[in-house]
């Protein structure tokens, strides 16, 4: 069944590419109205309460995964065909190139207060007052990490774990963009969604910067760089690596303040270039495509070494 997970992921990737997410009755929309029906019933600022939220709805997704590849035992192609719808659903790429791109083109015609409002789609920062440059650098720096989060993170975990990986990844981070935010009503409920997100997009991250650095032929030693000397100073242990490594990869500077309604974060500077221009948006959407196929690659051959590894250890 090796053979049908490493197919089933290459096919999702490939549909996610070619056709984005589904237009109606998008899965995770569903899981968000569960969730936020389950937060009413019990929200607390309480991390105990939050952590039973999670857990509930995280490992409700995981269960389903497993319902699902249980059916398909013993058959190759359904399995394959499960393992490629279970990807296409939970994977973002071509929705965020599509949401980066209508930025740009408003950057393009000149309409700044339209990108503005259209970069609301992608960032939770205020953008009210943001000047090209810095619309262009809120667009490359979230192409950038939700290249990471939207597409490596779940092809990794739909490598070691299937349909049950792919869709406990997409449960946690949806939780994570729902309640795991820094105010006074998720502080603490949302502590262990947040927290969770940060584990399993661990091992994406880093395989997203070095795909970053892999894919920017003359720059990868200038990507590395970045990462090195600053990834660590992001207040993300994940975001800094990837943005940071993009910053490199595309040779500009990315950072610096934010303001997210009357909270303002001075967020270190990411790379060693100049700072981001509109002109940057479609390089940083070119290289997230090389970062995701490079993934959906990885992935797939992972999956086959991992099922060789089981069999060998089984014998």
């Amino acid at each position: 069944m090796a053979g049908a997970r490493a197919a089933g992921l290459l096919l999702g990737y490939a549909a996610d590419r070619v056709l984005g997410d589904p237009r109606r009755f998008h899965p995770v929309a569903g899981f968000g109205t569960a969730a936020a029906a389950l937060e009413r019933r019990l929200y607390a600022d309480s991390r105990a309460r939050g952590a039973v939220h999670t857990s509930v709805l995280v490992g409700a997704a995981a269960g389903i995964g497993a319902a699902a590849e249980r059916a398909t035992e013993g058959r190759p192609l359904a399995r394959a065909a499960v393992t490629a719808v279970a990807t296409w659903a939970v994977l973002g790429g071509r929705s965020l190139e599509r949401e980066a791109t209508a930025v740009q083109d408003l950057l393009d015609e000149g309409d700044l207060p339209g990108a503005r409002e259209r970069l609301r789609s992608l960032v939770g920062r205020d953008t009210s007052t943001l000047d090209a440059s810095q619309v262009a650098r809120a667009v490359v720096e979230s192409v950038a990490e939700n290249t990471s989060d939207a597409v490596v993170a779940p092809l990794v975990w739909g490598s070691a774990a299937g349909v049950p990986g792919l869709l406990a990844h997409r449960a946690a981070n949806t939780l994570d963009a729902m309640v795991g935010h820094r105010n006074a009503r998720y502080e603490r409920f949302g502590w262990a969604s947040a927290r969770l997100d940060d584990l399993l997009n661990h091992p994406g991250a880093r395989l997203s910067g070095v795909l970053a650095a892999g894919s920017a032929p003359g720059r990868a030693g200038e990507a590395l760089r970045a990462w090195r000397d600053h990834a660590a100073r992001h207040p993300s242990p994940n975001a800094g690596v990837v943005e940071s490594a993009f910053a490199g990869a595309l040779e500009v500077r990315l950072g610096g303040t934010n303001r997210y309604g009357d909270r303002t974060e001075h967020r270190p500077e990411l790379g060693h270039g100049r700072p981001a221009e509109p002109r940057d948006v479609p390089r940083s959407t070119a290289l997230a495509r090389r970062v995701g196929t490079g993934a959906a690659v990885v992935a797939a051959g992972a999956a086959v070494a991992l099922a060789a590894a089981r069999a060998r250890h089984a014998s």
